[in-house]
C-alpha cells in the first residue's frame, strides 16, 4: 500500500540455532516472506521497484546468535500488535522468533544511530585447541581492564591496520566456569560476558587481543540505548506510549 497515514513499529526477534549461518540478506528475505504470508499491511517505498519500508538495526556477524535483534517497519494501517509476534513467528524458519513489538514514535532515531552498546555471552577457547586455564584467563581480563590501550591488528578490505580496542570494552568478566561445561570437549571453555560499544570489535577480536583466545560461539543478549544516563532496550524508548507520557507529564 502507498500513501495515507503511516504506523511505524519496532520488532524484537531472535536468531538462534542453525539460522545463525544465514546472512543479513537471507534473514531480510525470510522476514519479508513472513510479512507476505501473514498478509500484514506494509507500507512500501515509491518508485519503479517498491520495497517494504524496513530498517534493520546493527548487523549480526554470520555464525553468531542473538536474543535481541531489532527491526523497524512501517505499516499502512493500524494492526493488532499483540497478535503480531505469534503470527510472524509461525511463518519464519526455526530459530527466528519475534518476541516483542511496540508502536514507534514518528521522530524516533534509526536503530543504528541510537544503539550505543551490546552485550555478548561468548564461550572461550584457545587458538591452539588446548584447554583454557581459567586462572590465566581471569588474569588476562584483569590486565586488559587495567590497561589504557589494547592494540589489535584488524584487516579491512585486504589491508591490515592497528586499532586500540580498549575504549570499546565497557565490561568484561567470566560469568560461568568450565566446571559447568562439557569437560570432554577442549573447546568447551568458560563463558565470558562482555559489553562492547556498538560499532567496533567482535567478541572473538576482543578475546584475541587479550591473549591466545577466541570464541567458537557467541550470543548477543542485549542492545542498549542510553537516555538520561539510563540503559534502555530499543523496545523501552521512542515508543508512542513513552512520548505521550513524557508530554503529559
Amino acid at each position: 500500500m502507498k500513501g495515507g497515514a503511516l504506523f511505524p513499529a519496532r520488532l524484537e526477534y531472535t536468531k538462534r540455532g542453525k539460522v545463525r549461518f544465514l546472512g543479513h540478506r537471507d534473514v531480510a528475505r525470510n522476514l519479508e516472506r513472513a510479512f507476505r504470508i501473514t498478509a500484514l499491511p506494509l507500507s512500501f517505498s515509491e518508485g519503479f521497484n517498491p520495497h517494504p519500508k524496513f530498517s534493520f538495526g546493527l548487523a549480526l556477524t554470520v555464525g553468531y546468535e542473538s536474543d535481541a535483534e531489532y527491526l523497524d517497519v512501517e505499516f499502512a494501517e493500524q494492526i493488532d500488535l499483540g497478535a503480531l509476534p505469534e503470527a510472524l513467528t509461525a511463518a519464519l524458519p526455526d530459530g527466528i522468533s519475534v518476541t516483542g513489538a511496540v508502536w514507534l514514535d514518528d521522530r524516533a532515531p534509526a536503530l543504528q544511530e541510537a544503539v550505543v552498546s551490546v552485550v555478548w555471552m561468548a564461550e572461550v577457547c584457545r587458538i591452539d585447541d588446548e584447554r583454557v586455564d581459567e586462572v590465566l584467563l581471569a588474569e588476562a581480563i584483569a590486565k586488559a581492564l587495567a590497561s589504557e590501550s589494547i592494540e589489535f591488528t584488524k584487516t579491512r578490505k585486504g589491508r591490515s591496520q592497528i586499532e586500540d580496542i580498549r575504549p570499546l570494552i565497557k565490561r568484561l568478566e567470566i560469568v560461568h566456569s568450565t566446571e559447568s561445561n562439557d569437560l570432554t570437549n577442549p573447546c568447551s571453555g568458560p563463558i565470558v560476558m562482555m559489553e562492547l560499544a556498538s560499532k567496533g570489535a567482535k567478541p572473538s577480536e576482543v578475546l584475541a587481543a587479550i591473549g591466545p583466545y577466541t570464541s567458537w560461539r557467541g550470543i548477543r543478549t542485549h542492545q542498549y540505548i542510553e537516555r538520561d544516563g539510563l540503559q534502555c532496550t530499543p523496545l523501552q524508548v521512542d515508543t508512542r506510549q513513552r512520548v505521550a507520557e513524557a508530554i503529559a507529564s
